[in-house]
């Protein structure tokens, strides 16, 4: 039998609709979810912490509780980027293990932990936390082609995760460009030398998910990752309804009914028709241009509304020639958050400049400098050469750099709310501007409800505007670009910029 993993409360709306689902949407249909029989549920991670907070205005900590309130029997799961937790730097380790202990108080039961670069000392002590929490810790092996990223390494990396503590391994194809061939012999390798249960994740960007996961799961896998039709395919996972379908017959049988998912989908289609503003065509597409320059579709997103801001988006080709070419200076990063952005950038900034490294950015001078841990790979050395003339570089495990940050931030947080606890002084010490404008916003009585209302009430005034005049298919495009690309790229570049740990670090490498 080959177990379900259903995105469509985290994966599914982060690839599709910018992570936007309130929660008011997801608990109509956690009894009919937790009742289907899935392996486990996907609710939190990823970037529905940030937005929660940053946009919607909710308690993320309350959605995962009201969850697993509503859905006690399906095992819940969360995408931790290990010692990122849910942000885009690294924490200090009294930060990692209270934010797992906390997740798994709150409902998590599976945490998916993967490093950007494959850095298993970026992992180590969330994996470590994760044990001692009682959950179950699910060591991951971020999928991408180079000549350095082979099945020899890759099969390494699974028993280095499992010696770490790993209760079993995911395959994380993060732009969805892995061919079932090699998803095939993966499995197999990884089942025959590691021996735990493997997990397969993918996207549909490519078209090639529905036959990778077939092809996973007849080498063996334990579990894929789907999402219910209306929240499915193109940057988000194959129809689950689909797989499952495929998989009715025989030892690959799922288990699950047909009848009742389409219940669940009639449901979503709802909630997916509430969002259509946000939908770009974009995201539902199929782009096996994927398959040559490995970009996963939020990183795309984000590249198209930085050209569009510079006014140069006749230059996006250019930038996706120059990437896999910056990604090979930097030792064949995967292209997965922070590093996509990181390469992202820079090859923007080579193309517009016109000379190559002309402009350097601060992220790829710390990235050089071994700030997010060891490249997958030996590093260009002029580029080197270059950055570590201004600064050493950093050999050690990078968190090892961070002080104690947990003790700060309650004592912060309850400067603001005397009576937060340690969930809140987490939220603070993960995002500490943000938390202080969710906490303004809440104190001036704009809850999710009343944001809701002014957003479809904005909404509605653009539709009446466009029923009154003339538009072009152009122009139609353009503002859907931009209502999604732009709120993406404002956050990251926000989070991008969030440089405590590593000007604490240079501080201390000056004394």
């Amino acid at each position: 039998m080959v177990g379900i993993t259903e995105t469509v409360l985290r994966d599914g709306h982060q690839s599709l609709i910018a992570t936007r689902m309130r929660t008011k949407f997801m608990l109509p249909a956690a009894e009919q979810l937790d009742a289907i029989g899935y392996r486990s549920l996907e609710v939190w991670g990823g970037a529905t912490f940030d937005v929660c907070l940053r946009f919607l205005h909710e308690d993320p900590w309350e959605r995962l509780r009201e969850l697993k309130r509503r859905m006690p029997r399906t095992p819940l799961q969360m995408l931790l980027r290990g010692q990122n937790l849910v942000g885009y730097r690294h924490y200090a380790d009294d930060v990692v293990e209270k934010f797992v202990a906390e997740a798994a108080r709150g409902g998590i039961d599976i945490f998916r932990v993967f490093d950007a670069l494959n850095d298993p000392r970026n992992m180590a002590t969330a994996i470590r936390a994760v044990q001692r929490s009682g959950a179950r810790a699910q060591g991951t092996i971020c999928y991408t082609e180079s000549p350095v990223h082979t099945l020899p390494a890759f099969v390494e990396l699974g028993k280095t995760l499992a010696e770490l503590g790993a209760d079993e391994l995911c395959i994380k194809d993060m732009g969805g460009f892995m061919p079932p061939g090699p998803a095939s012999q993966l499995v197999t390798a990884l089942r025959k030398e590691v021996g735990l249960p493997i997990v397969v994740h993918t996207h549909s960007s490519s078209g090639l998910s529905t036959l990778t996961c077939l092809a996973a799961a007849e080498a063996g896998a334990a579990a894929v990752d789907a999402a219910i039709s209306p929240f499915a395919g193109g940057t988000s996972q194959p129809p689950t309804e689909t797989l499952v379908g495929a998989m009715r017959e025989g030892a690959l049988a799922t288990g699950l009914d047909l009848n009742a998912l389409a219940e669940i989908a009639t449901y979503f289609r709802g909630v997916l028709d509430r969002y259509r503003p946000l939908l770009d065509l974009r995201s539902l597409q199929t782009d096996p241009a994927i398959l040559i320059h490995q970009v996963p579709g939020g990183m795309l997103s984000n590249l198209i509304s930085q050209l569009k801001d510079q006014e140069a988006i006749d230059r996006l080709q250019d930038v996706l020639a120059e990437i896999p070419r910056v990604r090979a200076d930097l030792g064949y990063p995967p292209l997965v958050t922070p590093t996509s952005q990181i390469v992202g950038i820079q090859a923007v900034f080579n193309v517009l400049t016109g000379q190559r490294y002309q402009t350097i950015t601060q992220e790829v001078r710390d990235y050089v400098r071994g700030l997010y841990g060891q490249a997958p790979a030996p590093l260009d050395p002029e580029l080197t050469r270059r950055v570590l003339a201004d600064a050493a570089p950093v050999t050690v495990r990078p968190a090892d750099l961070l002080e104690p940050e947990f003790a700060r931030a309650l004592v912060e947080v309850r400067a603001l709310v005397p009576a937060a606890d340690d969930a809140e002084a987490l939220s603070y010490a993960l995002f500490p501007q943000v938390y202080r404008a969710y906490r303004a916003s809440r104190d001036a009585g704009l809850t999710p409800d009343v944001l809701a209302s002014a957003a479809v009430g904005i909404v509605g005034a653009f539709r009446d505007r466009a029923t009154h005049r003339a538009t072009t298919p152009t122009s139609r495009t353009a503002t859907s670009d931009s209502g999604v690309s732009a709120w993406a790229h404002e956050g990251r570049a926000r989070l991008q910029g969030s440089r405590r740990w590593v000007d604490a670090a240079h501080a201390r490498a000056r004394r």
